[in-house]
């Protein structure tokens, strides 16, 4: 990578995804006759639409093929035979966008992703199976650039999903329901992939402290909201010290990658090992059995 500054962006993600909105509508119009099917709602940011800098493949009503939404849904699908998945994620989304609109690169105009989301709940109360959720990133991904953090945007982003995250699970139980599963995760750091630049190891120190800082957050909502997490920190590695923990990073995600510019998105494995994490949350590995 040299010493070339990062850059990752969404630009043109949106209409891609907006595209495919009349499919995933299509789906949430889907009456829900007693003996209908089941449904898995993924709901988040790019990384719940399965988002790569290449390769992603057409987007599907489950999102980018391979990515964590994807995979989740076609291990479920061994003993749901009838579940059908829903996505309504959107790239860029933070939990002010997802909550109100605002600043949405994809609900700017209309209901926002949490308003779909309730309405579609609503609609087919009783007959959802799952729903995830990964939202926050990008509260807090903006505040970190090629060679230092911003603690105040850190601080501004963090107090963001802190109010605005709770509000958003509650209303998320309240239509669902108590018995339907609400699975949240935490993140990896993409940047630790800073360790392999010249005098990036400073900056990958840094990026750490945020990020078991922003997973402590999210850890602390979602149980207070009664929902479990899957643990991505650890399953990639987050905590097992440099130069190894950045290793891994290389791995799994475009980070490190010749062929593409430095983008923070997982891989195919990488979004595999996301999925893979959630099926090893108990309430998601019953609904494998």
């Amino acid at each position: 990578m040299g010493s070339r500054m990062w850059r990752w962006g969404l630009a043109g993600l949106a209409g891609l995804l907006l595209a495919s909105l009349p499919q995933v509508a299509s789906a949430a119009r889907t009456s829900s006759a007693t003996a209908g099917p089941t449904y898995y709602l993924a709901l988040g940011d790019s990384l719940a639409t399965g988002y790569q800098p290449s390769d992603a493949g057409p987007l599907s009503s489950c999102g980018f093929q391979n990515g964590y939404a994807c995979d989740l849904y076609a291990a479920l699908l061994h003993s749901h035979p009838n579940l059908q998945p829903v996505n309504l994620s959107c790239p860029g989304e933070t939990t002010t966008s997802m909550l109100t609109g605002v600043g949405s690169p994809c609900f700017s105009s209309g209901p926002p992703q949490l308003a779909r989301a309730l309405r579609f709940l609503a609609r087919h109360r009783g007959h959802v199976a799952l729903i995830t959720i990964d939202i926050g990133a990008n509260n807090v991904d903006g505040c970190v650039s090629s060679s230092s953090v911003s603690v105040t945007c850190v601080s501004q982003g963090m107090q963001a999903v802190a109010t605005q995250l709770p509000v958003i699970l509650s209303a998320l139980r309240g239509t669902a329901g108590a018995a339907v599963p609400i699975v949240g995760m935490n993140y990896y750091d993409p940047f630790l992939a800073a360790y392999f630049l010249p005098g990036g190891t400073t900056l990958a120190e840094q990026s750490l402290a945020v990020t078991l800082a922003f997973n402590s957050l999210l850890g602390g909502i979602y149980a207070s909201a009664g929902d479990p997490v899957a643990d991505v920190q650890t399953a990639f590695g987050t905590l097992d010290g440099l130069p190894a923990s950045a290793a891994l990073i290389c791995l799994l995600t475009w980070m490190c990658s010749s062929s593409n510019l430095p983008n923070i998105h997982p891989n195919g494995a990488g979004y595999l090992v996301i999925a893979t994490t959630f099926e090893h949350v108990p309430v998601v590995a019953t609904l494998l059995t």
